[in-house]
């Protein structure tokens, strides 16, 4: 751009599949010499993407976990700005179920797998909504308990949202709109401790965390879980920390002030 311009990143995550590889193809099954040949275009796209990111005159990022990994990767310092979530949609109930719910795409990195092994082995019953390559294998592990919806429209998802017991969100995302939904529905969260997971759920409040990835560890949370502990207003107002009307006054003062300084 030209230097009286103002660039402004709105950075979800430095790619993945270039900086968190080993994570990103932990679960895909890549045979070695395939992932050898990778290397080098990797660190040359590496190279790439450093020189693209000096260009760009303020970063922003949508949670802290992001924050940190463009400090890591690029040298640069960023202001966090969440993501916006229609939470004016989403409403509480008091007919509740004795379910657990899974909102998700079925990927392997969605971790899809912990919540339904999970709940197969204390034989507790769960929902999960969501379609994708990733379904024939979690089918293979589910028990009697286990319950996939497959794709559902907005209405559906959001009635189950408002009547489940507690969502459980497994895998780590960069921000997570689902667990903002469940909380504007009323509902807690029980989610792995990273990503931005940690920007949107109080633990004892709004949800809880488990801090390893593994079935044990959810297991230990799901066996105490008690959601009667927690209060659907309480929840409901915390999810709306995150909602449009925030979000558009953050980024449109941001910008505001950046461009300011920028002309300066």
């Amino acid at each position: 751009t030209p230097a009286s311009s103002l660039h402004v990143c709105y950075c979800l995550t430095p790619t993945r599949f270039l900086w968190n590889t080993d994570e990103y193809l932990a679960r895909e099954n890549l045979m070695p010499p395939l992932r050898l040949t990778l290397l080098p275009l990797l660190l040359a796209l590496r190279r790439w993407d450093q020189k693209m990111a000096k260009r760009v005159d303020r970063f922003v990022a949508i949670s802290r976990a992001v924050a940190s990994r463009i400090k890591s990767h690029y040298g640069r310092d960023s202001v966090i700005i969440h993501p916006p979530v229609d939470v004016d949609s989403f409403s509480a109930t008091k007919d509740i179920g004795d379910y657990f719910l899974v909102v998700s795409r079925l990927a392997p990195y969605k971790r899809v797998d912990l919540a339904v092994a999970a709940c197969t082995r204390l034989k507790l019953p769960l929902k999960v909504i969501g379609s994708g390559r990733d379904l024939r294998p979690l089918k293979s592990i589910a028990g009697p308990t286990i319950e996939f919806l497959g794709q559902l429209d907005d209405t559906q998802v959001r009635h189950h949202l408002a009547r489940c017991k507690a969502l459980i969100f497994p895998g780590e995302e960069d921000f997570g709109i689902v667990p903002v939904e469940a909380q504007a529905s009323g509902r807690p969260v029980v989610a792995y401790g990273a990503g931005g997971a940690l920007d949107t759920i109080i633990p004892g409040q709004t949800g809880e965390f488990f801090n390893e990835p593994n079935v044990d560890a959810l297991m230990e949370v799901l066996q105490h879980f008690d959601d009667s502990r927690y209060s659907p207003e309480e929840m409901n107002s915390n999810a709306r920390k995150f909602g449009e009307a925030v979000f558009s006054e953050a980024f449109t003062r941001f910008v505001i002030n950046a461009h300011a300084q920028h002309r300066k």
